[in-house]
């Protein structure tokens, strides 16, 4: 069954702003300066050592990592393709939009907000049922593939980008150890919001408004 276009066009609306908020979050966390999180300590790290912009590394790390995709037989679907499009620009479109932050009175909020941004996002453009980012379905791939626990999957990927970025002079503070121990809770609260309908599930209730003879 197809899904209805009312629907199509809520989840794609939903999917988009995710992104949207998603960049947004990393350049608070960015410029609130007291640490990142792991990828994007990778991505700040080359940013300082190639000059590029740090969006443009979001975007280019994201295929690189799509490309990953291929020996673990992992499937991309329009989410995947629009996360490596979209959150490289929000995200500096945010860096221009806001200041480097400074005084712990000025960094934490920005911190926190950062991260409560980036929590909601993942709740809205995993919650929009297009596919996953780059760098979940890589996480989700390794799992199916070898069989590890996805804990340490995540963990060996996310620690490995890490040491890298710090060792490119990435800011790996102590809000990036703050990060790994919220992020997960915030998101597994959102996910609940944004909670996806089965598409079967929306096509019935679609039908269901219809008039009847």
């Amino acid at each position: 069954m197809t899904t209805p276009l009312p629907a199509f066009a809520r989840r794609l609306a939903q999917l988009l702003l995710g992104l949207l908020l998603y960049g947004i979050g990393i350049s608070l966390m960015v410029r609130a300066g007291i640490g990142i999180a792991p990828w994007d300590v990778l991505t700040q790290g080359l940013s300082k050592q190639t000059g590029l912009p740090f969006g443009l590394l979001t975007n280019l790390i994201g295929l690189l990592v799509l490309l990953l995709w291929i020996p673990i037989r992992q499937k991309p679907g329009l989410g995947t393709v629009l996360n490596v499009l979209l959150i490289g620009p929000s995200a500096q479109f945010g860096l221009w939009l806001f200041p480097a932050f400074e005084g712990l009175w000025m960094q934490i909020p920005a911190f926190v907000c950062g991260v409560s941004l980036l929590a909601l996002a993942t709740g809205l453009y995993i919650g929009a049922n297009f596919g996953p980012g780059p760098r979940d379905g890589l996480m989700t791939g390794l799992h199916r593939r070898t069989g590890c626990p996805i804990g340490l999957v995540r963990t060996g990927i996310e620690g490995s980008v890490l040491a890298a970025g710090w060792l490119l002079g990435g800011n790996a503070g102590w809000g990036t150890l703050a990060f790994a121990l919220c992020i997960g809770p915030m998101c597994a609260v959102t996910l609940r919001w944004f909670r996806p309908m089965p598409l079967a599930l929306a096509g019935d209730a679609a039908a269901s408004t219809m008039p009847r003879d």
